[in-house]
């Protein structure tokens, strides 16, 4: 089971690992891109941030927001058994074959398109930071924890957004 925010951090520190990797590839290869091209993908991740943490607080699921995921969240049976150490739960948010492929096709669209492709993973990055801003602004303001997996006591719970009390030992 994994909790909601370490899966979105993990998200943004793997594109941000993967940009970390392609971007130079892709500069030695193609040349460091202009200074008004570094300018312009500032000013669009930006805007990004913006308009996409404005729709994570949305009801609307197919425009990006997860409101109405937490909102149906049920609550876990018997939290003491079923939650991981918040530790294991970030590690087990990370994922090794995301950033490869982020910064295989980064390199690739650079070989391609030109160095600015490079950069390319950073797309991931303002999506993910507005939903865990939101996520934890949701999880403060209602006092829970949300977690997203599987538990074999609720079957009828899996893969569906379940919440434990921030009071649990270890969180």
């Amino acid at each position: 089971m994994r909790r909601y925010v370490h899966h979105q951090v993990s998200a943004v520190i793997e594109a941000v690992g993967a940009a970390c990797v392609s971007a130079p590839v892709a500069f030695v290869l193609g040349g460091v891109p202009d200074v008004h091209v570094a300018l312009w993908a500032v000013v669009v991740l930006t805007v990004l941030t913006l308009v996409f943490g404005a729709l994570a607080c949305t009801r609307v699921a197919w425009l990006g927001g997860e409101r109405r995921d937490f909102e149906t969240a049920v609550p876990l049976a018997d939290p003491d058994r079923v939650l991981p150490a918040p530790c294991e739960s970030l590690r087990r948010s990370l994922d090794v074959g995301f950033p490869v492929l982020l910064a295989a096709s980064g390199v690739i669209g650079a070989l391609l398109w030109g160095s600015p492709a490079g950069l390319w993973p950073l797309v991931f990055v303002p999506d993910r930071l507005a939903n865990a801003a939101f996520g934890t602004y949701w999880e403060r303001r209602h006092g829970v924890v949300l977690w997203l997996g599987n538990v074999p006591e609720q079957p009828l719970a899996k893969n569906q957004w379940l919440y434990s009390s921030v009071r649990q030992p270890g969180l």
